[in-house]
């Protein structure tokens, strides 16, 4: 066996920033919502569908790329994914019709995939010590977050200088060059000897049948309910709800003069906050029971809500929420993908985390086509919130039977 490496590695800072730049362009979907309905006279829910197909391509490939990495490599998976991405946005820069959108997303999911948390945190987790494992998988997480504090703001700001479509294509080079970065990917194998004999239909078997990584599969769903809901429907929200009270106050003093800015801004803070709420979460995951932990962060997550909806909306609420809802926002993400790595082992981690985020990615495809559907029908988003406070309650309580110790012992 090859001796583990640091927390702080060339696996790790390339991982950072393949996370980084997927989830900044991941993030800034919801910015597109307004220009382009309005551009083309669509109803909300059909720029909304697009992006939920993303958000379901991503959770169908997660498991697929986590397999071809284990296969033919985690370098090549990755290129196969930046490809994948780059092509789906260049190609829906081109579309004009909402089926053109929801087919080319097909794509922009794959890649997503391809260069998201299955593959980067089953490499970062082979590569980091036990003892730093949780903390490397949240500094990865991090990344994401870090993406998703530049990504919508930057698109909104893009937007002011060209078209979307041209916006589309400046991301879509930003993928590609992901690429140059791999050749200082090279990930030791870090499982045991037991771990490599054992084959991945053996390990997918054993899962299945324990009654945990069911449990773990259930309660993911409603992170990426919220998750996929707020980014690509909180801009909207924010817009229209703020619209009419943005003249004057402190965000005015500050630059924030719009209420489409705010909604920018808003998924920028969410980002910003969630940068020091996954660290702590690696942090406490070292020390604490990780299930425990994330039957906390589903109950806070559904107290912020509710609360955000039952007191009137204003820009001061929007900027609370977003920090306090950011500040939980991807925490799930190290405790989740180290409790599948704790459980079940190293060898395979990329594709059974992967089968646990399909289940987030169901979540996710939920929240953002409810959310344009119910707007649709109703002119707001009230009852895509309260499914959202529901969901959060159901998964801090699901949580609670998992048996917390390595499959082997468990069973």
């Amino acid at each position: 066996m090859q001796k583990r490496t640091s927390i702080m590695n060339p696996v790790l800072l390339v991982g950072c920033l393949i996370i980084m730049v997927s989830f900044a362009v991941r993030a800034s979907f919801g910015v597109f919502q307004i220009p382009i309905a309005e551009e083309f006279n669509w109803l909300r829910s059909e720029f909304s569908l697009a992006i939920a197909i993303q958000n379901l391509a991503w959770g169908i490939g997660q498991p697929i790329f986590g397999a071809i990495a284990e296969k033919i490599g985690d370098r090549k998976a990755i290129i196969i994914g930046a490809l994948v991405y780059a092509l789906g946005m260049v190609m829906s820069a081109n579309g004009v019709t909402p089926g053109e959108h929801q087919a080319y997303a097909w794509l922009v999911g794959f890649g997503i995939a391809g260069t998201g948390f299955g593959v980067i945190l089953a490499i970062v987790g082979r590569a980091s010590l036990d003892e730093n494992r949780s903390m490397s998988l949240a500094i990865a997480t991090a990344a994401g977050s870090v993406g998703q504090v530049f990504g919508a703001p930057l698109a909104e700001y893009l937007m002011t200088l060209m078209t979307w479509q041209s916006v589309f294509i400046v991301f879509a080079a930003a993928i590609v060059s992901l690429i140059f970065a791999l050749p200082l990917m090279r990930a030791p194998v870090m499982v045991s000897k037991a771990e490599l004999e054992e084959s991945l239909a053996q390990i997918l078997i054993k899962a299945f049948k324990d009654p945990s990584y069911t449990l773990i599969f259930l309660g993911f769903f409603s992170c990426g309910y919220q998750l996929g809901f707020i980014t690509a429907h909180f801009p909207a929200f924010v817009t229209e709800m703020c619209g009419p009270i943005m003249a004057g106050g402190v965000l005015h003093s500050m630059g924030i003069t719009t209420a489409s800015a705010l909604g920018a801004i808003a998924i920028s803070l969410i980002g910003a906050a969630n940068i020091f709420g996954t660290l702590a979460a690696g942090w406490a995951g070292n020390r604490y029971s990780k299930k425990h932990l994330l039957a906390g962060v589903y109950l806070g997550r559904a107290i912020i809500a509710g609360l955000f909806i039952l007191l009137p909306i204003t820009p001061l609420s929007v900027v609370i929420f977003s920090v306090a809802m950011g500040s939980l926002w991807l925490a799930t993400v190290p405790l989740t993908s180290g409790l599948v790595a704790h459980i079940y082992g190293l060898r395979y981690m990329g594709t059974l985390y992967g089968i646990v985020f399909f289940s987030h990615q169901l979540g996710s495809f939920l929240g953002v086509w409810l959310g344009g559907r119910l707007y649709d029908m109703y002119g707001d988003y009230t009852a895509v919130w309260w499914i959202g406070v529901g969901v959060g309650a159901f998964s801090a309580v699901v949580h609670l039977p998992i048996r917390e110790r390595p499959l082997a012992v468990a069973v």
